[in-house]
């Protein structure tokens, strides 16, 4: 739900390009909704500056277009993204929507719920989870187990994964200050996966990133196909990105690599 160094008990739009200036002076677009927010400081990481890909946004030495797939799953998966998140081209959400085109992307702003967002929480057709860390007693009564899931799968209802994209304390601040999310059940991740991404340092090894999080939900939750597809996009990701920040090529598809390009005849 979280971040890129998620716990595991849980971890955006793409990610990248600046907030657009918006003719009113003193305004700029949320990336996410295309709704007027108030500007902030220019950001600029560390390889700010490296050619990238228009369509995938990694550095183009090593693009990850060819290796774009999509699956269909049962479940859902619902991004509430910090706003810095959408800026760093380290953030693992997007994969998430790339292979999965139904996945929801909503910026946070603690004054300003996203309408959209909201809407969908009341549809009927629905049941959302929140993911988070069962490690609180004050919403203790509100954690359910995957067991919820495949009820929710009887009722014929669709299940929905909501992850808190953003660093820890990002993640944890959305959690307490949003109010619409104090009615819906608390989902933690229980699994012994350790991370394999490598471009930004976890606290712990049992920390997930975004990526690693949903594909982990998807795969107890049933939908064991989209699962593969977003973790081997995943490693691609991660593999391509780590050897552009070392300036090297990569000569030669990784085997998750190849078994995405068999998926479209590649």
């Amino acid at each position: 739900m979280l971040d890129e160094t998620l716990p595991q008990d849980l971890s955006t739009g793409h990610p990248a390009a600046a907030l657009s200036a918006d003719p009113a002076p003193g305004l700029a677009h949320d990336p996410g909704t295309g709704h007027r927010r108030p500007p902030r400081r220019e950001f600029k990481a560390r390889g700010s500056f490296t050619e990238r890909c228009a369509g995938c946004n990694l550095p183009v030495l090593n693009c990850l277009c060819p290796y774009r797939a999509s699956a269909e799953s049962e479940a859902r998966v619902w991004l509430i993204t910090h706003p810095l998140e959408h800026l760093k081209p380290t953030n693992t959400g997007r994969l998430i929507r790339d292979v999965l085109p139904a996945t929801e992307v909503f910026t946070w702003y603690r004054t300003a719920p996203d309408e959209r967002l909201l809407a969908l929480l009341d549809d009927p057709r629905f049941a959302p989870f929140v993911i988070f860390p069962d490690d609180q007693p004050d919403y203790a009564e509100r954690v359910v187990g995957m067991e919820a899931v495949g009820a929710a799968k009887r009722k014929d209802k669709v299940p929905v994964f909501i992850l808190l994209d953003g660093t820890w304390r990002q993640a944890r601040r959305i959690f307490r200050k949003s109010d619409y999310l104090d009615r819906l059940p608390v989902l933690p991740l229980a699994t012994s996966r350790v991370t394999r991404y490598r471009l930004r340092k976890p606290a712990s090894q049992a920390h997930l990133c975004t990526a690693e999080v949903a594909a982990e939900l998807l795969r107890q939750s049933g939908d064991g196909e989209a699962a593969q597809v977003l973790d081997d996009y995943f490693d691609a990701f991660n593999v391509s990105y780590a050897a552009s920040r070392r300036y090297e090529k990569l000569e030669a598809p990784t085997a998750a690599m190849r078994r995405l390009l068999a998926r479209h005849g590649g």
